[in-house]
């Protein structure tokens, strides 16, 4: 830790600090369902499903998931594709993959219970430095930091920080500072005090600096410098990949595909579609070889129904909708036949149920038509 830093931290009121910061927390929090209980399953189900999304995303979604999979063992137990259902809509699935092994190893390996050593548990899959000392402050009261994007902020404007928290090395400054000023008695309302005053107040624009509990401890607020913290650079420019889809079906029957199981929207299913480029042959046309060759099938390609962007953290897919039909489907190979009603029980990413909502408008409008 800088020199610089240790003379603010020597001089900071950390009791009284941690007094205003647990009490307003106390008073004020949001009565959240994953704060009913200290649970570490459900403290760690809950962190996973929060990472990259809102709250109020994730409310629901981890409501059906303690209604489907109410302990490790439930968890530990069901297939992945199950598991990916359940999490479905909720995006960035690798989360649901990391989260289903690792509970399989603690279900195995520590007899369902989730281990409250620091160095057992960083080891399970998809449990970082966050997550770890999420689960250890917040079910153990283990006084661990919890450092994300959130607690940087808060942190980096209270204590007039100014590194740049796009920086991985960054991350191990605040974790110091953390470990300096977090609450040996309540670890847990202290950590989730800091998440809770940066989502609520301390927020990345227009922080209520008028409403802050801890206002008088922080040298931001007091140098009239809390809009220009934290630093932070902006990330890499967003790559745009044009792509064509199509659903198709022969009679009642539609047929999908599953992802690799390596990658993005891993071992999700998905509704025939491929990369294109600008050239001589049409997105149709491009589509309709790379069905030839990758599922070893004929098929008809008709009328473009629409477009959809989806938009990942590093990448955008522009997707041009089709609608096709299968001429024969005795030889085919990598792809699915199934009913609409039996649709419903694979995952799909985001995009491709848009693709199918698009595609049900399509055939509902043409049957009011006539």
């Amino acid at each position: 830790m800088e020199e610089a830093l240790e003379r603010k931290l020597d001089r900071f009121p950390v009791e009284q600090f941690q007094m205003d910061l647990i009490g307003w927390y106390k008073k004020e929090k949001r009565d959240l369902p994953w704060r009913k209980s200290q649970d570490p399953y459900k403290v760690w189900v809950s962190e996973i499903m929060l990472q990259q999304t809102r709250v109020d995303t994730v409310i629901p979604y981890f409501n059906r998931f303690m209604d489907k999979f109410p302990t490790v063992e439930d968890l530990a137990n069901a297939e992945e594709d199950e598991v990916l259902k359940a999490w479905e809509g909720l995006g960035y699935y690798s989360r649901a993959r990391n989260l289903h092994a690792a509970v399989k190893e603690v279900h195995e390996s520590y007899g369902g219970i989730v281990p409250n050593n620091p160095t057992q548990l960083g080891k399970l899959k998809g449990i970082g430095p966050y997550t770890k000392g999420a689960i250890l402050s917040i079910a153990y009261s283990i006084p661990e930091p919890a450092v994300d994007g959130n607690v940087m902020r808060v942190l980096s404007r209270i204590l007039s920080i100014w590194e740049d928290i796009a920086k991985p090395k960054t991350r191990k400054i605040f974790e110091e500072v953390v470990y300096n000023i977090i609450s040996k008695e309540d670890p847990s309302s202290f950590n989730q005090a800091l998440m809770e005053l940066g989502a609520m107040i301390c927020t990345p624009t227009s922080p209520s600096c008028l409403l802050c509990p801890v206002r008088e401890h922080c040298m931001a607020f007091e140098q009239g410098v809390q809009s220009e913290l934290p630093v932070k650079t902006k990330a890499k420019s967003n790559r745009h990949v044009q792509m064509a889809a199509v659903v198709l079906k022969k009679g009642d029957y539609f047929y999908i595909h599953k992802r690799p199981s390596q990658g993005l929207l891993a071992n999700l299913w998905e509704f025939p579609n491929c990369e294109t480029i600008q050239g001589m042959l049409s997105q149709k046309e491009q589509l309709k070889q790379f069905i030839k060759t990758e599922y070893e099938v004929d098929v008809e390609i008709g009328e473009l129904i629409g477009t959809i962007e989806h938009v990942f953290s590093h990448l955008t897919w522009n997707i041009s909708v089709f609608i096709g039909e299968i001429k024969e489907d005795r030889q085919m190979k990598n792809i699915l036949k199934v009913c609409e009603e039996e649709l419903k029980q694979y995952a799909f990413p985001v995009s491709h149920q848009k693709i199918y909502v698009m595609f049900k408008e399509q055939y509902e409008n043409k049957a009011s038509a006539n």
